[in-house]
């Protein structure tokens, strides 16, 4: 019977690798592995039929020894407790290797919001933002959005908060409409780091962005956008995926037409346009491509996919699309990762740029955005190279033994309460 992939040992098993590897005492790993906070609320909320469900969430607080706690909140049928754990881990070892201060935490609630009407999902929200409530705030857990969340989710999210408190909290939330004080730039950060991710290791090699073929799993809010902006650097977009399936052409895709059908309502399975193929989700992993950018799901590259690669790098826009066992044989391949908790950094980069704006009652400009993100994540990743020639591992481990010694040192400078 094959064992169940559990997120969050994963992580914990990535960071205990990393440090042996790194050399980091483990006097306070114990804290470092375990979130401080995980709260699981009940949500009954009035559907439009008049019936009534009750819909479970969670919200779990990994570490806040760095700044305040934050991450986003996901709605997913397979959303549970544990996997919310592990999102929550690798949020505060994202904030900790791009050294934004920040910690890590992450929301959920069980729902395919597919199912649901805007006004089901509006009454939702709000009962969820009321349940979190107590725990939330600009000073000590900021929410965003994730996966089948957006700006419309987080503007209920401020509006339901700034009326139990009775004033305007803009700072509560990241990821909201600019008209509500969010950041120009916020919408696209996170495909866009996936783009800046690429350029910075194909650089490494001396080969440039345009040209390259390029597969992407997943065309949610990361995938999406990290596709329109390798296209318009005349990349070559190959491959392409949604919830529907997946679509191919060797002589690339417009991912502005594909973008705008699919918010037009439409679904990749139905796309119809010359020489496009349709394909399986595992032929968009295993296509023949140079760049290949899982930015859908969790667990995506096991090491039965691993060993059907073709691609000659991988840039991780999801959070955990790789098992620790999928690592081992691209390490075999020579396969180079640049991994999720750098990679997928861009979103939370510039909500602390958005956090920033409110707290001083400030609006910057997009270019001004987009070029303070792509000096952070270069910073980041030529330290990451350095540790990696250091220690001799692989990016990812450079990566968690960064984030890792700076968690650490913070609780050790800090000490132990009482």
């Amino acid at each position: 019977m094959a064992v169940k992939y559990d997120p969050y040992e994963n992580v914990v098993s990535v960071m205990e690798k990393a440090m042996e590897v790194g050399s980091i005492k483990k006097d306070m790993f114990e804290i470092i592995k375990n979130p401080q906070r995980e709260t699981k609320v009940y949500l009954p909320v009035e559907m439009d039929d008049g019936t009534v469900r009750v819909f479970e969430g969670y919200r779990v607080q990994h570490s806040n020894i760095r700044g305040p706690f934050k991450g986003g909140i996901r709605y997913h049928q397979d959303c549970d407790l544990n996997e919310v754990k592990a999102l929550a881990t690798w949020m505060s070892l994202k904030c900790s290797v791009v050294n934004i201060p920040y910690g890590g935490a992450k929301g959920g609630v069980k729902v395919d919001p597919h199912t649901l009407s805007q006004r089901e999902l509006c009454r939702l929200t709000r009962r969820y933002t009321y349940a979190i409530e107590p725990i939330i705030g600009a000073d000590s857990d900021i929410p965003a959005p994730d996966i089948n969340t957006n700006a419309q989710t987080m503007a209920w999210v401020l509006d339901t908060y700034s009326m139990l408190k009775g004033k305007p909290c803009p700072g509560v939330v990241t990821g909201k409409p600019v008209e509500l004080g969010g950041s120009k730039g916020r919408a696209s950060a996170t495909g866009r780091g996936v783009v800046i991710s690429t350029k910075l290791i194909l650089n490494e090699y001396g080969i440039e962005l345009k040209g390259r073929k390029i597969a992407i799993q997943g065309m949610g809010n990361v995938g999406g956008n990290a596709a329109r902006i390798f296209y318009h650097r005349e990349a070559v977009i190959v491959a392409l995926s949604d919830i529907s399936g997946g679509i191919y052409c060797k002589n690339g895709l417009n991912a502005d037409s594909i973008s705008e059908y699919i918010e037009g309502g439409g679904l990749l399975k139905d796309y119809d346009a010359p020489d496009v193929l349709h394909i399986s989700n595992q032929e968009i992993l295993t296509c023949e491509c140079d760049v290949l950018v899982p930015a859908a799901l969790e667990n995506q590259i096991n090491e039965d996919i691993a060993e059907n690669l073709k691609c000659k790098f991988i840039v991780e826009g999801a959070n955990g699309p790789t098992t620790e066992k999928g690592d081992e044989v691209l390490e075999k391949k020579g396969i180079s990762l640049i991994p999720d908790i750098f990679a997928n950094s861009g979103g939370v980069i510039v909500s602390y740029f958005e956090w920033v704006q409110n707290i001083q009652t400030l609006t910057w400009e997009k270019s001004q955005v987009n070029e303070m993100l792509e000096n952070i994540m270069t910073k980041a990743f030529m330290e990451m190279k350095a540790e990696k020639n250091k220690s001799g591992c692989s990016f990812r481990m450079a990566a968690y033994i960064i984030a890792l010694r700076r968690l650490i040192h913070a609780e050790e400078i800090k000490g132990i309460f009482p």
